[in-house]
């Protein structure tokens, strides 16, 4: 059994997913960052691991730049109460930038996150294979109308 009740993860998650709702919503994704501890690890496998809160907000606002009103829908989650743990299946989405009623442009990831207490995460890791899915997509999106926000996107770690 973990350090705290799986309510508690739960009602974290909630919050974890109102945020990640509003930054997509307003385009600001600074406010992503304070849902971690200030020693957070992120593993990120296209882009690194980064320690502490403040990397995780500079990378963010950076990766997110380009799509800032990506959304993060989730199709599935999973709880490892033996660890504080719990891991959901995400689609990295871009809605359909001309029809409103189109066919979202997505990938799927896989988030884990390990929950520290007092609402905050002390771990995320985020899985999927953007190399093979990110210019399909974004490729698609970008010929059914969308357009980046910035003609900046962050590289890959070497």
């Amino acid at each position: 059994m973990g350090k705290f009740p799986k309510a508690e993860i739960e009602q974290a998650v909630r919050h974890y997913t109102d945020v990640v709702e509003g930054c997509s919503a307003s385009g600001d994704w600074r406010p992503f960052a304070d849902l971690f501890t200030e020693d957070v690890v992120y593993i990120e496998h296209h882009y690194g691991v980064f320690h502490g809160r403040e990397a995780v907000r500079d990378w963010i606002v950076a990766v997110m730049a380009p799509f800032p009103h990506m959304r993060f829908p989730s199709d599935w989650i999973a709880y490892d109460e033996d660890n504080d743990a719990v891991v959901f299946g995400i689609r990295n989405q871009l809605d359909h930038p001309t029809d409103p009623n189109g066919e979202p442009f997505w990938f799927p990831n896989w988030t884990r996150l390990v929950y520290a207490g007092n609402g905050l995460f002390s771990s995320e890791e985020d899985i999927y294979n953007p190399n093979r899915d990110a210019p399909r997509v974004v490729g698609a999106w970008l010929q059914a109308g969308g357009r980046l926000a910035t003609e900046h996107i962050m590289a890959p770690k070497p």
